[in-house]
């Protein structure tokens, strides 16, 4: 991993543009629209990394799963969490199958 710092470095980023004006900073403005503005930025940008994967072009997959990690960011600090949020998630299922975490979270 190159740069695991970066997804820290763009949360904070993002937290600090929550108070920014709307009309300067695309973070700010997706947060005041809402939470159905970034539900559909992530919609859009799921769609696209569908559509750059059946083209098989790596490069443009890529740039699209960037912009989806980007908005899914967005959608964390709306909800007031942040990358080590999901990252415990990942950790509390490391090792376990999948199949047994889907059951596991049924009975939750």
């Amino acid at each position: 991993m190159t740069d695991p710092a970066m997804l820290y470095r763009l949360a904070e980023v993002i937290e600090v543009r929550k108070n920014a004006d709307p009309a300067a900073s695309y973070v700010a403005k997706l947060l005041h629209d809402g939470q159905d503005k970034i539900l559909r930025k992530i919609a859009e940008e799921s769609a696209e990394v569908l559509l750059a994967s059946k083209e098989q072009d790596k490069s443009h997959v890529v740039r699209e799963v960037a912009d989806l990690w980007f908005h899914c960011l967005v959608l964390l600090a709306h909800h007031n969490l942040g990358p080590d949020d999901v990252l415990n998630e990942l950790r509390r299922r490391e090792g376990v199958s999948g199949v047994d975490e889907k059951v596991a979270r049924k009975t939750q």
